[in-house]
């Protein structure tokens, strides 16, 4: 990799400004902390839906860099010539997602999707365009570079413009199919969660075979305040860290009521822009589960697409192109899916994630014992075991 800098590739555990390792904190299953009612794939990731790949690029220098890109190709191919149909919808529209009118006007995404920091997105969305020029059967075409992101201010020195072309370039090209790094890496290196330190999360759910079979993913960069609630358990209010709580409680430290969520879900079911847009909107649905309620000031988006080869269409032709597509009817156990997948991206963000400080904060990991201890009291843990249906 040409030019590559060394920072891009920096592990968390060998400095001052994370705490400790990822890999020494759970997700939401390794502490118990089941949601819904279908289960999840085998990597309980977007991954698990058929080539969909994930990369991320983490930008750690001197102290106040704390940012980075996470890119999601959602399909293998050239997808200027052969877009994926895709939907976006917007809970709360206070951010910037380049691309997103030509994806809403034709239904379709002809790019990978990149997540960063609010002021890197022109950059990145320059870069990313660089990117797909250099695939194979690209000509000199206009492209549609789909770019979201939150705001790391927190931490970060995002007017730096510090994601460019070399971080772009790396999450792409590191992008796999396997698992997912979460927490505090790539896009979510500098993010927080209702006043925690949040990052990425993400999670997914396979449909039974009697109701299609199909499997959704979800991923998600969270970057928003409320009321931190798991499994209907108040765990914001018991650990004192919830939105509104310096008028409430005369606190010392205002919680950050603002902030912004991408959420990104991918399905291999064939579904059309239209149904799409109609998934999207139930991840909100899982987004309020968590305590969010879509502040004044809060970005909240979605962008959902389907892998399903059969869906795809080229980008050119002269006779009309037929498309399988799901009845509505048998909609509503991707909408659950999609629901469960992202409350469980959101707590595995949260959980997963390290302490992350530089010279314009600290973000606290949140403590995972103080969690456990409250979600045993309301008794909200091993519910696939605990609320079995009797047989």
């Amino acid at each position: 990799m040409k030019n590559m800098p060394l920072y891009v590739f920096i592990v968390c555990s060998l400095l001052p400004w994370c705490e400790a390792d990822a890999d020494q904190r759970p997700r939401a299953r390794d502490i118990g902390l089941v949601v819904g009612i279908f289960s999840p794939g085998p990597l309980n990731a977007i991954t698990d839906v058929e080539g969909v790949k994930v990369g991320h690029a983490t930008r750690i220098e001197g102290d106040d860099i704390r940012t980075g890109v996470t890119a999601i190709i959602p399909a293998p191919g050239n997808l200027y010539t052969r877009p994926v149909p895709a939907g976006i919808h917007v809970g709360n529209g206070y951010g910037k997602l380049i691309g997103e009118t030509q994806v809403r006007e034709f239904g379709e995404i002809e790019t990978p999707i990149l997540l960063t920091c609010t002021l890197c997105v022109w950059s990145a969305a320059n870069a990313l365009k660089e990117w797909v020029y250099e695939q194979p059967g690209m000509g000199e075409h206009s492209v549609n570079p789909v770019v979201g992101e939150t705001n790391d201010a927190g931490l970060n020195n995002m007017w730096a413009d510090p994601v460019q072309h070399d971080e772009v370039f790396a999450a792409l090209q590191s992008a796999s199919s396997g698992p997912v790094a979460e927490g505090s890496v790539g896009a979510g290196t500098g993010t927080q969660a209702f006043a925690w330190k949040g990052g990425i999360g993400t999670s997914s759910r396979v449909i039974p075979e009697s109701l299609g079979g199909y499997t959704i993913g979800v991923l998600v960069q969270t970057n928003y305040g409320g009321v931190l609630t798991m499994n209907g358990a108040p765990v914001g209010r018991e650990l004192e860290n919830y939105s509104f709580r310096d008028h409430l409680e005369a606190a010392l430290d205002p919680h950050p009521d603002d902030g912004s969520i991408m959420m990104v879900v991918a399905t291999d079911a064939p579904l059309n822009a239209r149904s799409l847009d109609r998934v999207a909107m139930r991840a909100i649905m899982g987004l309020a589960r968590t305590g969010s309620f879509a502040s004044n000031g809060s970005g909240d988006y979605v962008i959902a697409f389907s892998t399903h080869p059969d869906v795809r269409r080229p980008r050119g032709s002269e006779a009309p192109i037929v498309a399988p597509s799901l009845a509505n009817e048998s909609m509503s156990p991707l909408f659950a899916a999609t629901a469960e997948a992202t409350e469980e991206a959101i707590y595995n963000a949260i959980l997963r994630a390290t302490t992350v400080r530089s010279s314009r904060g600290t973000l606290e990991a949140i403590p995972i014992d103080e969690v456990r201890r409250i979600l045993e009291k309301y008794r909200v843990l091993n519910w696939d075991t605990t609320l079995s249906p009797k047989r």
